[in-house]
């Protein structure tokens, strides 16, 4: 352990990047002890809140706003956050260097290697009525497939974009569309205009299935998992949505809709409009700002005030969690970063939590920062998350 004085003296230097090895390697040391000696910071000199508010100030520059993720049942441990934000501004200020072994018999230096898990990044399946595939984030700007009258194209942006350039019966054929699907793997997310101008963003492990056209009275879509969708209005073609044996009608609207298979709810959430959520012979309206949630084995819709915040963080780069298990967040983390999650003790899945981070930081950073709460453990095996108290 270290002092108080000599803690506030390699801190300063460390801020003015005036330490030298010696000293960055004994910062290092009491990074990985955790702890300071608590009977030598009883005096006034600096404050508890002093010096947490300045190391606070580093940590939040450093991470661009992204927040640590804290338990809701937090141990009383003093200077606990301290120690853990310095930590966490050591790392990203390469202070904690990667060990090393020296070869007994070359006498030279291995380093340890550490498998990294990166993020999802924008990536899907276009899989056409024929059945050909294509991956999308392999695919080259321009024209990727043609029929019926319909081009399918990537923009710079990267949309994949439908354009539909005649009308059925202007075909020579019956006019019935085929059906093309879009599926998004573990680690991956993607947006795409459909031929009738709506957006749809698809999160990591979802589908939808939708014809090249729209014909008929409505305008429906099927959706296995996330999208959230920016429907173009047709106040006389409603646009539905079909997932898990839950219906959602709408005429125009911005609404996210939350229909995992390995979920228990099915849950959709209103930005704007209106929109008519329906199972079985159960129906509600939901206002903007509101969510209507409806388990998966039952047909009774409740309605509640949304936690958009929450609900759309995935849109915005985020993982925001609000009281919520362990066991949710990590459902959420492994469908991003592709990984499995293991448990090895069940009552650290009663753990909950609450934060925001980005979701763009690598997932040990992640998990570092739910693990500093002191709640949980973990450790990775290849691309597997073991869970652990």
């Amino acid at each position: 352990m270290i002092t108080k004085n000599e803690f506030l003296a390699l801190y300063e230097k460390y801020m003015s990047g005036q330490c030298t090895d010696a000293e960055k390697q004994l910062l290092d040391a009491y990074c990985d002890e955790m702890q300071l000696a608590d009977e030598v910071w009883d005096d006034e000199e600096v404050s508890e809140a002093d010096v947490h508010a300045r190391i606070w100030k580093k940590l939040t520059e450093s991470r661009q706003k992204a927040i640590v993720i804290k338990p809701l049942k937090q141990t009383s441990y003093k200077w606990l956050w301290a120690a853990a934000s310095l930590v966490a501004i050591a790392v990203l200020a390469g202070l904690l260097f990667m060990p090393v072994k020296k070869d007994n018999i070359t006498g030279t230096i291995v380093k340890n290697t550490i498998t990294t898990i990166l993020p999802g990044s924008n990536k899907a399946y276009l899989t056409l009525a024929n059945g050909n595939k294509i991956l999308l984030d392999d695919a080259k700007n321009g024209q990727l497939a043609a029929g019926a009258g319909v081009k399918v194209s990537k923009a710079a942006n990267g949309l994949v974009v439908y354009k539909f350039d005649r009308k059925p019966n202007e075909q020579g054929q019956a006019g019935i569309p085929q059906i093309n699907t879009i599926t998004t793997p573990r680690g991956g997310q993607y947006q795409v205009v459909l031929e009738d101008g709506t957006k749809v963003q698809l999160n990591a492990a979802s589908s939808i299935k939708f014809p090249e056209y729209f014909t008929g009275a409505n305008r429906e879509i099927e959706l296995n998992g996330e999208a959230y969708f920016e429907v173009a209005r047709d106040k006389a073609h409603p646009f539905i949505v079909k997932a898990n044996g839950t219906q959602v009608q709408v005429f125009g609207t911005h609404f996210n809709i939350n229909a995992y298979s390995d979920n228990q709810d099915i849950t959709t959430t209103l930005l704007e409009g209106s929109v008519k959520m329906s199972k079985g012979s159960a129906a509600v309206m939901l206002l903007p700002g509101q969510q209507g949630t409806v388990n998966q084995n039952g047909s009774s819709i409740k309605v509640q005030k949304a936690d958009v915040e929450a609900n759309m963080a995935w849109i915005n780069g985020f993982f925001i969690f609000h009281d919520q298990s362990i066991i949710n967040i990590m459902k959420q983390i492994s469908r991003w970063y592709d990984v499995d999650v293991e448990y090895q003790d069940a009552q650290v899945q009663e753990n909950e939590f609450g934060g925001t981070i980005s979701k763009y930081k690598d997932i040990k950073e992640l998990l570092d920062n739910i693990k500093l709460t002191g709640s949980i453990h973990y450790k990775i095996e290849g691309r597997r998350v073991i869970i652990m108290k």
